[in-house]
């Protein structure tokens, strides 16, 4: 065994590897029902880090490729998450002002807690970032410390219960998910046939209803084709429209104009044909379906759009990415020519976009390395936070110009996927060459009881603020409570357990940069105290 280790040694990108393949083999093991999904690389990483410590062989993961995974993860997420971000930015200020709040609460609890078990601020400030899993809090705690080596002691013994604690409670937040009510309807269409005479336009019914439907076909009166709808068309009597929305919404515009009609036109293909398109024609993505102009050239409209596993209403001010799949209904010979328009290719399924992958990292970088002046000090929010900002700010333009700024979808998940293990296979390694010298200061078991407790009132926090005060679901509290941890395994498992629910991404980009600036500041506090 000494020999594979003393091999391993001198192999980092092996090392890598074996740890990726291990941990993810570890992680499909179900007890109970559930399982620990990529989480289990970083424990098989410490586990076997710890081992080979002890044999006097050191086993580590290269920082710069931990760092390489981490921002590359955070920038995937933030292009994923970043057009829902921002829509969601208003409503979701509370719960962020409120995770800030309950961070500040475990600040408190650490240092009472560590004052009455005889702790030094040091350790306490390394047991706090350690509490919640943050590698730049831990460097601006040391910072603060001047380059003490007491706060990577306090880190090192508190981080596996800060991953296990968390994990625990999303695991506790995911057993609500079946009574969530956050969840997007499921998209239905319904033939109906109007009934009155007020003679609606099809414009005024979409707003009225505040563009939650859409109308994709329509049959006149008294005329025997199908063709697609239009905003300016008014609606009379007699005429067969089909509506496309939420279940609840079509139900109402359905009473509104008339009744449920036996003639179902969505499956009339013999004038107008409908077929789910892939997006892949670059000059189009980053533009509204407004601006494809499919109407005026084919004479063909979008009722939804599929992105990752989830339909969506195709509005006209939705914004299109590279591989989203569209269902356009257009007349029969138009078909071709839309699919040719709009590129349908497989490509646009898992181009990485170089030039937004590569513009977005630099710019996500150079920002995390800004040094904030703040009272007595500066502080700088880290390539992680950086290149999630950047990544929520691209995802949310879209295009620059001629410039593309996001990902496909499925790509960025990969990318995504990579990044994540890359980081934790690192992060465990390093935890692990650590954790050894952790357990000979004497202190570890105060120290772990203090992170116990940090972890847990954040935890427990979290929960309770979330549920109690803004009835949020299980599934995004599960990515809220990745996010604050900003830890990427939390992200992981719940993402395993929800089959990546877009909630839990959602839930997680929506605290992330928050909270790493401030578990940063109070990083930096608690080392000066």
């Amino acid at each position: 065994m000494d020999s594979v280790l003393q091999f391993l040694s001198g192999q980092e990108i092996l090392l890598l590897f074996i740890l990726i393949s291990i941990g993810s083999l570890f992680g499909r093991v179900r007890l109970s029902g559930v399982s620990l999904g990529a989480s289990a690389v970083l424990f098989v990483a410490i586990g076997i880090s710890a081992y080979a410590n002890a044999q006097g062989f050191k086993l580590q993961v290269p920082e710069t490729l931990g760092t390489l995974g981490l921002t590359l993860f955070t920038f995937s997420v933030g292009l994923v998450s970043g057009a829902s971000f921002f829509a969601s930015l208003r409503r979701g200020l509370g719960p962020i002002v409120a995770m800030v709040l309950v961070v500040l609460l475990g600040a408190l609890v650490a240092v009472v807690v560590g004052r009455l078990l005889g702790l030094d601020s040091a350790t306490i400030a390394g047991s706090f970032a350690g509490a919640l899993t943050n590698t730049p809090a831990l460097a601006a705690a040391r910072e603060a410390a001047h380059n003490n080596t007491l706060p990577t002691v306090g880190y090192a013994v508190t981080y596996i219960f800060g991953v296990i604690g968390m994990l625990v409670a999303t695991t506790l937040a995911l057993r609500h998910r079946a009574q969530d009510t956050d969840a997007p309807p499921p998209l239905v269409n319904c033939t109906v046939r109007v009934e009155t005479t007020a003679q609606p336009s099809i414009r005024e019914i979409e707003k009225r209803h505040g563009s939650q439907i859409r109308f994709s076909r329509v049959r006149h009166d008294g005329e025997g084709h199908v063709h697609a709808a239009t905003l300016s068309e008014v609606l009379e009597r007699n005429d067969l429209v089909t509506v496309v929305g939420p279940a609840d919404q079509v139900e109402s515009v359905t009473h509104e104009l008339g009744h449920h009609s036996s003639h179902a036109l969505e499956i009339d293909r013999s004038e107008l044909d409908f077929r789910r398109i892939t997006l892949s024609n670059g000059k189009l993505a980053g533009r509204t379906i407004t601006e494809l102009g499919l109407l005026p050239r084919f004479g063909a409209t979008i009722s939804r759009v599929r992105r990752g596993d989830v339909d969506m209403l195709a509005t006209d001010h939705f914004v299109l990415q590279l591989g989203d799949r569209l269902r356009v209904i257009a007349p029969r010979e138009q078909i071709h020519a839309v699919s040719e328009y709009l590129g349908d290719s497989a490509r646009g399924l898992s181009d990485i976009n170089p030039i937004a992958l590569g513009l977005g990292m630099v710019l996500g970088i150079l920002l995390g390395h800004v040094a904030f002046p703040v009272p007595g000090t500066v502080f700088s929010i880290g390539s992680a936070a950086g290149t999630l900002v950047v990544g929520l700010i691209l995802g949310n333009i879209g295009r620059i110009g001629p410039l593309v700024t996001t990902i496909p979808y499925t790509a960025a998940q990969a990318l995504s996927e990579l990044g994540m293990l890359v980081f934790l296979a690192q992060a465990g390694s390093k935890a692990g060459g650590e954790i050894g010298h952790a357990f000979t200061s004497g202190a570890w078991i105060d120290i772990l009881l203090l992170g116990i407790a940090v972890t847990s009132t954040v935890g427990a926090g979290l929960y309770f603020v979330m549920r109690r005060l803004f009835g949020m679901g299980g599934t995004q509290l599960a990515g809220v409570m990745g996010g604050t941890q900003t830890q990427p395994a939390v992200l992981a498992f719940a993402n395993s357990r929800t089959d990546h629910d877009s909630r839990v991404a959602l839930g997680y980009a929506l605290v992330y940069p928050a909270a790493m600036i401030t578990k940063i500041l109070l990083g930096q506090v608690l080392g000066r105290l």
